[in-house]
């Protein structure tokens, strides 16, 4: 019993930017990060989009959010916001 609410612990976190809000407690996180092109050795930037579960309907464009892995939610959200 114990090694189940340990394992809550392991799920992936995020850091995004809202970038659209897509109806009610949903919004949409850009999250990007840096890596090496695989050919040309170049640090290039990729971004990926999340649908994101907002309880309490308070995030807004622009603002930073921490997002954190969860069961499925809908056909696209997985993910749910933490801060």
């Amino acid at each position: 019993m114990s090694t189940e609410t340990n394992n809550r612990g392991d799920r992936k976190l995020r850091k995004g930017i809202v970038v659209s809000k897509s109806g009610a407690k949903t919004v949409k996180v850009a999250v990007s990060y840096r890596e090496r092109h695989p050919v040309y050795g170049k640090i290039i930037t990729r971004t990926k989009n999340y649908h994101a579960h907002d309880e309490a309907d308070a995030a807004k464009v622009g603002d930073v959010v921490t997002i954190m892995e969860t069961r499925p939610l809908s056909a696209t959200k997985r993910w749910r916001i933490v801060k």
